[in-house]
């Protein structure tokens, strides 16, 4: 089973956090405001924050940026992985990503499942790496966000959770890149 051994330092990792919205400014983004909560209370640092439209290539864009700044780690967005027309942030996110994390979505449904029954089927969460970074797409709701962050994100980014954690192998991600 999943444990945290206290025997090891806890690493903070830098996290971006998007918000994909035609409606929402900055004073009513509830969803990015759950994710700042809960980084910083697990004690990361928040690195960037930023409120786009529900437009693919400006999403793809801000996700590429934020994956060419080396002091950037961790990219989690919010809004857009509905089934509407507007929804696009699930195919923005796949444009960026060299490697796809399948079981993020899968997980995530399970996790959904657990608080909404079948609605979570209607969730594209899904997370993948690019250029040494991860990224994740969460639906726009603050419950989803706090599902995501306390049952999957929070472990995952905690470098002392075991068996095995994303931080342990964050430094291996971009070694592809490195290669001669």
């Amino acid at each position: 089973m999943s444990r945290i051994d206290e025997n090891l330092p806890f690493e903070p990792v830098r996290i971006a956090v998007l918000t994909v919205s035609d409606s929402r400014a900055l004073e009513e983004d509830r969803s990015g405001a759950v994710l700042v909560e809960r980084l910083e209370g697990a004690g990361h640092t928040l690195a960037a924050r930023e409120i786009l439209r529900d437009e693919r290539t400006e999403i793809a864009d801000q996700l590429r940026a934020w994956c060419a700044d080396p002091d950037i780690d961790v990219v989690i967005s919010t809004g857009g992985t509905g089934l509407t027309g507007r929804d696009v942030t699930v195919e923005a996110h796949r444009d960026v990503y060299e490697k796809e994390i399948d079981a993020f979505g899968t997980v995530f449904t399970w996790v959904s499942m657990q608080k909404i029954g079948t609605s979570a089927v209607q969730s594209r969460a899904t997370g993948g790496v690019a250029n040494g970074t991860y990224l994740f797409a969460l639906p726009g709701s603050p419950g989803a966000c706090k599902d995501a962050w306390d049952e999957i994100l929070a472990p995952q980014l905690d470098y002392r959770h075991r068996p095995c954690n994303f931080v342990e192998i964050l430094p291996r991600l971009d070694e592809h890149l490195r290669r001669k």
